[in-house]
C-alpha cells in the first residue's frame, strides 16, 4: 500500500544503497516482441531526426549562426532517442516520461529550423512532409509507450529499488531539460551581438552574459534539486517548483528581448511545454505525498 511503513521505508532508502545500486551491473528482463517493435521504431524516429534538420538546413536559404545551433541541438536529440531505446530494453518507468518529454521537445526543435521561402509562408515540399513524417513518429512513440499494454508490462517488470511515483520522475526529467532549454537561445542571442543585435551593445552584452551564466548553473542546481526530489525531500520539491516558475517567465522574456517574435516562438515554447509539465508533475506527485502522510501541502 502506498501509505504502508514498508513503502515509506523505502522511499526513505540511504544513500549509500542508492550509490551501490547505481554501479551494480544488471541484464534487462527478456525483450517481447512488442518492446522490439517499440525499439526498432524509436531507433527509426532518431533517424529520422537527422534526416529532417539535415533536410532543413540544406533547403535553408540562409544559413546563419543561431540555425546551425539550433541544428546541432536537434541532431542531438538522436542521442536521446538512444538513451531512450536503452531505458524501454531495461524496462525503466523513466522511459514514459523521458520519451514524452524528448518527443514534445524534438517536434518543436526540428519545427523551429523551418524558413519560409521568399514571398510565402510555405518551406519547400521535402522540409513539410520530413516535419510531418517526424511528428507522426514521435507520436507513434508517445502513443506505444502510454497506450500499449505489452509495454506497460515490460515496464513494469523490473522490481523497483524503492518506491517513486511516475509523476515525481516526469518532474525530474523535465527539470534536467531546463538549461540545455535555456542554453540553445543564449547561444544563438550571442551571434547576434556579432551581427545585428536587438538592443543596444551595452545592454545586450551584459545580458547574454547574465544568460549564458544562468543556463550553466542551472544545469548543475536542478540536477542535484532534481535528485533530491527522488526522496521526498519537501525542501527540494518547493525549490524545484520555483525554479520551474523562473524558467516560464524569464526564458520566453529573454527570447522576446534578444530574438525578437520568432525566437520566443522557436525557442521559447519548448521551454513553456517543459516547465508546464514540471510544475503539472511536481503538483500531482505532491498531492500524492499529501495523501500518503494524511496532510494538505500539494508541495
Amino acid at each position: 500500500m502506498p501509505g504502508s511503513p514498508a513503502s515509506a521505508a523505502a522511499r526513505r532508502l540511504p544513500l549509500g544503497a542508492v550509490v551501490r545500486d547505481a554501479f551494480r551491473l544488471e541484464r534487462p528482463p527478456p525483450p517481447t516482441p512488442a518492446v522490439r517493435r517499440l525499439r526498432r521504431l524509436i531507433l527509426l524516429t532518431a533517424a529520422a531526426t537527422v534526416v529532417v534538420d539535415l533536410v532543413n538546413l540544406e533547403y535553408a536559404e540562409e544559413a546563419g549562426f543561431g540555425l546551425v545551433v539550433r541544428t546541432v541541438w536537434a541532431l542531438l536529440r538522436a542521442v536521446g532517442f538512444l538513451f531512450l531505446m536503452r531505458e524501454v530494453r531495461f524496462g525503466r518507468g523513466a522511459a514514459r516520461p523521458l520519451g514524452l518529454i524528448l518527443a514534445a521537445t524534438t517536434v518543436f526543435a526540428s519545427a523551429r529550423l523551418v524558413q519560409p521561402r521568399e514571398r510565402t509562408y510555405l518551406p519547400q515540399w521535402p522540409v513539410l512532409v520530413g516535419i510531418v513524417l517526424l511528428t507522426v513518429l514521435c507520436g507513434l512513440v508517445v502513443w506505444r509507450l502510454f497506450r500499449s499494454p505489452e509495454i506497460a508490462a515490460h515496464l513494469a517488470r523490473r522490481p523497483a529499488r524503492r518506491t517513486l511515483s511516475g509523476w515525481v520522475v516526469t518532474a525530474r526529467v523535465a527539470s534536467l531539460t531546463y538549461g540545455p532549454l535555456l542554453l540553445v537561445p543564449c547561444l544563438v542571442a550571442l551571434g547576434t551581438l556579432f551581427d545585428e543585435p536587438r538592443l543596444p551593445a551595452r545592454s545586450a552584452v551584459p545580458l547574454v552574459v547574465a544568460w549564458l551564466v544562468g543556463a550553466l548553473t542551472l544545469t548543475m542546481v536542478t540536477s542535484m534539486v532534481s535528485f533530491f526530489t527522488l526522496f521526498g525531500k519537501r525542501w527540494a520539491r518547493r525549490l524545484l517548483a520555483v525554479i520551474g516558475v523562473v524558467c516560464l517567465l524569464v526564458q520566453p522574456a529573454l527570447c522576446w528581448l534578444m530574438l525578437g517574435p520568432d525566437g520566443l516562438i522557436r525557442d521559447g515554447l519548448p521551454m513553456v511545454v517543459a516547465a508546464g509539465l514540471g510544475l503539472y508533475a511536481l503538483v500531482r506527485s505532491g498531492a500524492r505525498v499529501s495523501h500518503d502522510r494524511g496532510g494538505s501541502d500539494p508541495l
